[in-house]
């Protein structure tokens, strides 16, 4: 159970697209989108809110996926602001009074420098091979002073706490394993989230505050449905990495169980501020 052997054509097919193992553009997306922001805006704008973002300034947001982070922004920075944001398909972020947005890749398209009091990436670093140079690029972007809010994911913890048996705990264990080497497949680092703050650090900012945050997973929590999601819209990749469909369909039932109960990854929201010109790092 949970490995059998994997055909090569289809392993080769997922292995030609590195980078975001979530398609942008697929019957999954709406969901992937509503779930990240159930589970996850609580948090992110939280830690937003308290860098004092308010009227005048000009935001960015990068991958802004279905767009409730910039939404937020918008009306925080009204009415004089702006906020940016993009992604590789923005067609899911509806367009709203202060808010830009643009098709844009932040590994190969230029962002403008010095020009933003406010950038945030949130679950976009992680999955990119280029993602130091591509964080490099977020600080240029900033203004002198500007804040940098990066939110990751540290997926090196997420253990099941209860579940029926040991075949069910090992088996929502063998899920996480097979999620976690497709986006190992496709160049993404599942454990980046602990490593953002020495990676800013290294590109210069300072007044660097890493925030972890953790939950517990249940059957009508948001994080848990994300996960239920997700052996949907990976199901290629999950396959790919050995787990099958019978596998699938039985983590699935032990996600809806009332009963389960399992950690969440940590979640690490950091900040890291440009240094003001003429102040040392």
């Amino acid at each position: 159970m949970y490995r059998r052997e994997v055909g090569s054509t289809l392993r080769q097919a997922l292995d030609t697209v590195p980078g975001y193992v979530f398609d942008n553009d697929s019957t999954h997306s709406r969901e992937q989108h509503r779930c990240l922001a159930a589970a996850y805006d609580p948090v992110t704008l939280e830690r937003l809110a308290a860098t004092g973002v308010g009227d005048g300034w000009r935001c960015l947001e990068i991958g802004a996926g279905g767009g409730s982070v910039a939404r937020w922004l918008a009306a925080r920075v009204a009415p004089t602001g702006e906020v940016t944001a993009t992604d590789v398909k923005p067609h899911h972020i509806p367009a709203t009074p202060l808010l830009t947005v643009r098709r844009h890749d932040v590994v190969t398209d230029p962002l403008p420098e010095a020009a933003f009091d406010l950038v945030v990436a949130r679950l976009v670093l992680q999955h990119l091979p280029e993602r130091v140079a591509v964080l490099d690029k977020l600080v240029r972007a900033l203004k002198p002073g500007g804040v940098l809010q990066i939110d990751e994911f540290d997926t090196s913890y997420e253990p099941p706490l209860l579940a029926p048996d040991a075949r069910a705990a090992e088996l929502y264990s063998a899920f996480l394993r097979a999620k976690a080497a497709a986006m190992r497949a496709g160049g993404g680092d599942p454990h980046w989230g602990r490593r953002v703050p020495a990676a800013m650090r290294a590109a210069g900012l300072v007044d660097i505050d890493p925030l972890p945050h953790i939950e517990l997973r249940h059957a009508r929590s948001a994080g848990l449905r994300l996960q239920l999601h997700h052996t949907y819209h990976l199901r290629d990749r999950l396959l790919a990495e050995g787990l099958t469909d019978t596998d699938l369909t039985e983590v699935r039932a032990l996600m809806k169980d009332p009963a389960f109960r399992a950690a969440s990854s940590i979640l690490y929201s950091t900040q890291g501020r440009r240094p003001s010109s003429g102040a040392g790092s």
